[in-house]
């Protein structure tokens, strides 16, 4: 095992800083975790109401899993609010 010398040490000092974001960790969630989320929902919705018959509670909860799916686009779509905004304002100002 080798010791770093002092004019390495002063090498890795000058060097620029890297830039540290949460990209990479965002586009795996978004890419891996929701789908997989979202297919265990739909077989555990599929199963539970659907194997009982029970279609009216099945498509009760399909509606809150839209609603949620809805919330999650918002969140990971940047500027997305402020088109819906504009999009609900323009229903009302015929605009």
């Amino acid at each position: 095992m080798t010791t770093p010398t002092l004019m390495t040490l002063v090498d890795l000092a000058q060097q620029q800083p890297t830039d540290v974001g949460t990209t990479g960790v965002r586009d795996w969630i978004l890419n891996n975790i929701i789908p997989l989320l979202l297919l265990v929902v739909a077989l555990l919705v599929l199963w539970l109401g659907g194997g009982k018959g029970d279609n009216a509670g099945v498509m009760r909860r399909l509606g809150g899993v839209i609603v949620a799916l809805g919330i999650i686009g918002l969140a990971v779509t940047t500027n997305a609010g402020e088109g819906i905004g504009r999009w609900i304002a323009g229903l009302f100002t015929g605009g």
